[in-house]
């Protein structure tokens, strides 16, 4: 497995595990007898495990899936992937704070920007390694 790919899937992993957690967190919250706050982390909740474990754990596995080049390196050029893991792993936070911090509508719509920038990359990447099925180019 290349190493992108492994970087991509552990740190999906760490998603799903914080974001387990605050799932964990939201449904003990129902009980507590001040659990305004709790609210709160749903956003969060549903961010991380959307985003931060979902569509990262499908980018590691898709990077490595994907037909290889018969020439050259087998993936292509690496900047434009490990760019969409930097800009992702960038915009997730970033989305989490500004919905966790209601005020914050900028700082959600930075990471967002970066998300999107993040599957553009991967995209660019992707896109010339799909080839149509029993064709040789």
């Amino acid at each position: 497995m290349p190493r992108l790919s492994i970087w991509l899937v552990r740190t999906s992993l760490v998603h799903l595990t914080v974001g387990i957690t605050l799932g964990a967190v939201l449904l003990a919250g129902r009980e507590l007898a001040d659990g305004a706050w709790v609210v709160r982390l749903r956003p969060v909740h549903a961010e991380l495990l959307l985003f931060g474990w979902t569509v990262q754990l499908i980018m590691g596995v898709a990077y490595w899936i994907l037909p290889r080049f018969r020439a050259g390196r087998e993936r292509g050029g690496a900047l434009l992937p490990w760019a969409a893991y930097w800009l992702l792993n960038a915009g997730v936070p970033l989305v989490a704070a500004g919905k966790w911090l209601s005020g914050a509508p900028s700082l959600a719509l930075a990471g967002r920007l970066l998300e999107v920038l993040a599957a553009g990359a991967f995209v660019a990447h992707a896109l010339p390694r799909i080839k149509g099925f029993g064709s040789g180019t």
